[in-house]
């Protein structure tokens, strides 16, 4: 078996089987969506009391009406760079160039497919650092969160109620979360729950399952996102060890970009400097007859802005 970067054989169709999560299971930008910003960036925290203290407002014949001041505090953060590097043997690329290539379809090129594992690694960190942003209790009031255990866990379908538990919480934080985020475990979980079932079908039934989108309008909700991702926790060399991105958890949110950008809250957002970044750079140092050097990435800061706009629920399966 050939143990090259990318492994060419002339005598192979041009048909290569990667293992990569799929696309619909990354759900990072639909959680903290991705908003243009310089490098250097600024957003404004304000405080929650200034829009929910109420002044005197009635005004005497001949006074001024009462003078109000809003302010809020400028915190200055910047995006990170992230990127990965590979390298191709410069006779990999001869030998890939040498090949008979048919009218459609056809060996890849190496760039090509080294750029696709940079760029699916890349995500996949960032989708890693979403989730342990997203799921984490600290990022959260500490009224607004619960961990679940026991007969209360979702997974507990003759004793938990999570309609009710839901309903609950999306009506505490200072505005009404939007927004579902769900590990992939614990929503199949919540979709087959008798309550859940019930509420949806107006019936009885013990069992069954619901779509998305019947539980979505049940929750009166915007998005329901479900992570699937999964990411390799053994070390470089050890057996695979594939744990799901998204854990046991599930948090409810308010997002709105359009909103935040007018001075509105919202519970977070992805800074965003430039587009990706993917190359290649000559490398003649590296091989006997040289490289080059594949490069793949982008400087993002995901940011947690209003944690009064959001509700965590931890534990919710056993």
């Amino acid at each position: 078996m050939s143990t090259t970067a990318f492994p060419i054989n002339p005598e192979l169709t041009a048909i290569a089987i990667a293992w990569r999560n799929s696309a619909d299971s990354l759900i990072a930008d639909r959680v903290l969506p991705r908003v243009p910003t310089a490098m250097r960036f600024k957003y404004t925290k304000y405080d929650i009391a200034q829009a929910f203290t109420l002044p005197g407002t009635k005004v005497g014949r001949k006074s001024e009406p009462n003078m109000v001041d809003f302010g809020g505090t400028d915190v200055t953060d910047e995006c990170v760079d992230y990127g990965l590097d590979d390298m191709i043997p410069h006779q990999e690329l001869v030998a890939w160039e040498q090949m008979e290539k048919p009218a459609s379809g056809g060996p890849i090129d190496p760039r090509q497919i080294s750029t696709m594992f940079l760029t699916n690694l890349v995500l996949l960190d960032r989708e890693v650092r979403a989730a342990n942003l997203i799921f984490n209790p600290a990022n959260y009031n500490a009224a607004l969160q619960q961990t679940l255990s026991g007969t209360s866990q979702w997974s507990d379908y003759a004793n938990s109620n999570p309609i009710n538990a839901i309903l609950y919480a999306l009506d505490q934080p200072i505005v009404r979360p939007n927004k579902m985020t769900i590990g992939r475990a614990g929503f199949t979980a919540l979709r087959q729950h008798p309550k859940v079932v019930q509420s949806v079908y107006k019936s009885a039934q013990n069992a069954g399952t619901v779509s998305i989108d019947q539980l979505k309008e049940v929750l009166e909700l915007d998005e329901i996102c479900v992570g699937g991702a999964f990411v390799n926790t053994a070390r470089k060399g050890q057996a695979p060890q594939m744990q799901r991105t998204w854990g046991k958890h599930c948090s409810f949110t308010y997002t709105d970009i359009q909103a935040a950008q007018t001075g509105q809250p919202t519970f977070g957002f992805t800074a965003q400097f430039g587009g990706r970044v993917a190359g290649n750079i000559a490398a003649p140092t590296v091989g006997l007859r040289g490289s080059e050097r594949i490069r793949a990435g982008e400087s993002v800061k995901e940011v947690i802005c209003a944690p009064e706009a959001g509700y965590f629920f931890g534990n919710i399966i056993a």
